[in-house]
């Protein structure tokens, strides 16, 4: 006689269901890699073009004469004139110090900011006191008031001071924003666990001791998006520093417009001037880059 076979075993019922054989196949599920098509990388390709045309124009201008700008059509490669056209720029204004004025200026801003913006809005996301919701709402509502409104008031501020022209009467004005606060109280909910921080207080940690060896290492990410912004914020300034300074002592914004002086304005030495004046903002962004990525890609992913 033929031996029977054995009927399958019946599934366990503490045991979590099994999904069907080419499931995970059929949905594109764990282990499979998502591959780009041409579509993708010609619309990243179209946008990277985009995003560097205008860089690349200002070294092909700075890196020619006017006349050579004046063509029709116009020379789409750099020319010989680069190091002319520094020579220039540096004859024409005091683009040293003014690009020492505004490397003071803006990392003493962007320090102050940051720092200052992580401890409100640490404040602001986690500690409970009398008063919070009423500050926050009174924090968010000066971002509604035009910034000119407040320069009568503040050049009589500084003039009062007697910190006319000097780099002080920009900096600090700037020290503390109220988007900043925003910024890092809303980054800081969202990523700072409440169970952390009643951990550390059952440790016996201070509030100070928290924020220093919690919160700042969380909050890095969200620091180096604020620091990139108002970096670049601080350098491209040019209303109030045009107002609050001399000539004596510029930022670069300001020296800029002593450049291509005359009865036909020399592009190409503005161009080189620009130039110059962009290459620190380059460097601080690869400075931050990394972290920037870190700080999108961990609110990316979850669980």
């Amino acid at each position: 006689m033929t031996a029977l076979a054995a009927p399958p075993a019946a599934p366990r019922k503490d045991s979590p269901p099994q999904a069907p054989p080419g499931r995970w196949r059929r949905r594109g599920g764990a282990g499979r890699t998502m591959k780009a098509g041409l579509l993708s990388y010609v619309i990243l390709g179209l946008a990277l073009l985009i995003s560097a045309f205008p860089f690349y124009w200002t070294i092909v201008t700075a890196s020619r004469s006017n006349a050579d700008m004046a063509k029709v059509p116009p020379s789409l490669l750099p020319g010989p004139n680069l190091i002319k056209n520094f020579e220039q720029v540096l004859e024409e204004a005091d683009i040293g110090t003014a690009l020492l004025n505004s490397l003071i200026v803006s990392g003493s801003i962007t320090l102050g900011t940051v720092l200052c913006c992580t401890l409100a809005g640490f404040a602001f996301a986690k500690l409970r006191f009398k008063g919070r919701n009423a500050l926050l709402t009174l924090t968010i509502g000066t971002m509604m008031i035009p910034p000119q409104l407040g320069v009568i008031p503040l050049f009589m501020l500084i003039a009062e001071l007697q910190w006319v022209n000097q780099l002080q009467a920009v900096i600090l004005p700037g020290l503390v924003s109220a988007f900043g606060v925003f910024f890092m109280r809303q980054y800081l909910v969202q990523s700072l666990p409440d169970e952390l921080i009643e951990a550390a207080r059952v440790d016996g940690a201070s509030t100070a001791r928290i924020f220093w060896s919690i919160v700042i290492p969380i909050a890095r990410p969200g620091m180096a998006v604020l620091g990139m912004l108002t970096f670049m914020t601080a350098w491209n300034d040019f209303f109030w520093p045009i107002i609050a300074l001399s000539s004596q002592e510029p930022t670069v914004q300001v020296a800029l417009r002593q450049l291509g002086g005359g009865y036909v304005n020399d592009q190409s030495v503005i161009m080189a001037g620009t130039l110059l004046g962009t290459l620190p903002v380059l460097l601080v962004f690869g400075l931050l880059g990394r972290q920037i990525v870190g700080g999108i890609m961990q609110g990316a992913v979850k669980g």
